[in-house]
């Protein structure tokens, strides 16, 4: 026996009003969105000369993140992608706004600094995964961390400076024309972040150990000779240039030019021009080494002909 059902007035029209269909109880139910994942790999090494090794993670996607806040969360999280207890991945900063240099390393196969590494764009690159690897060219301390020591010795190899007897008032410095405070102030930018020696096929890696009976002031002057074998780098090129085009830096010009046309300098320049083309400051590191070699040749004539 079918018994009728009597619905009152109000119900009636709130069924009119909202249709009941199948997928209600659906839609109903709680809406819990599962989060956007972004999985992120990572090269790791837990002391300098050891063994790397990959690891990988995976934080929640928020807008706007570049690689140090995603380094951010997976330090604040310290767990692998498989659910293991690790220790937090290190790396350098300072600035977070690319102008200090400290943050570079390799990003989906690419030299880069972290600050200005945009998660939404690497993610175009490649949908899967962010792939993290510490720069190749300097030895690693750990992780992503590595010793930039040989970039800074090159600085002081060509003098990127101009030397100052004391603090007392000279008087106002040498005027310098608009054209050239235009032409001079690209290369002011340079902010030694090792971009330009990661890509450059001629500045291979130089790794010196500290033997066990060595002191550490035996230690670093075997170091600096290993360092000024190698190239000397478009950094330190261009650097040198840029002091030797300053009105009070030229007192000092033949020094730099003695270093870049030393073992390890200009000569050693390939031109692949791969510098130029992963500089995130747009340096016209090309334009300062050909005019460097051009500087190195005159200099080095007019020294044959001193004697």
């Amino acid at each position: 026996m079918i018994r009728a059902v009597e619905f009152s007035e109000s119900e009636q029209n709130a069924s009119r009003q909202h249709p009941h269909s199948a997928d209600d109880d659906v839609r109903r139910g709680p809406e819990v969105a599962a989060p956007r994942l972004v999985r992120v790999r990572v090269l790791r090494q837990d002391a300098p000369g050891e063994e790397s090794y990959w690891e990988r993670y995976e934080i929640p996607y928020v807008d706007n993140m570049n690689v140090i806040s995603v380094l951010q969360q997976i330090a604040i999280k310290a767990t692998s992608s498989d659910g293991r207890r690790v220790a937090p991945v290190a790396w350098d900063c300072n600035c977070l706004e690319e102008v200090c240099g400290s943050c570079t390393m390799v990003i989906n196969g690419r030299t880069r600094m972290a600050c200005s590494s945009l998660v939404d764009k690497l993610l175009a690159e490649s949908a899967d995964e962010i792939e993290l690897r510490p720069m190749s060219k300097f030895p690693v301390v750990r992780d992503l961390k590595v010793d930039r020591a040989r970039l800074f010795h090159s600085l002081e190899r060509v003098k990127a400076w101009i030397p100052v007897d004391g603090s007392f008032d000279n008087g106002p410095g040498p005027r310098i024309a608009p054209e050239d405070q235009e032409d001079a102030y690209p290369l002011s930018t340079c902010m030694s972040c090792g971009c330009c020696l990661e890509a450059c096929p001629q500045f291979t890696k130089i790794e010196v150990v500290r033997r066990d009976d060595e002191t550490a002031e035996d230690f670093d002057s075997r170091r600096k000779a290993a360092f000024d074998v190698g190239f000397i780098g478009a950094h330190a090129i261009s650097q040198a240039m840029l002091f030797n085009g300053h009105p009070t830096g030229k007192m000092n010009a033949d020094e730099r030019l003695a270093a870049l046309t030393s073992q390890g300098g200009i000569q050693m320049c390939g031109n692949a021009q791969n510098c130029v083309a992963v500089c995130p400051k747009n340096i016209p590191l090309t334009r300062s080494i050909a005019r460097a070699g051009r500087a190195a040749t005159f200099w080095a004539i007019r020294k044959i002909f001193d004697r």
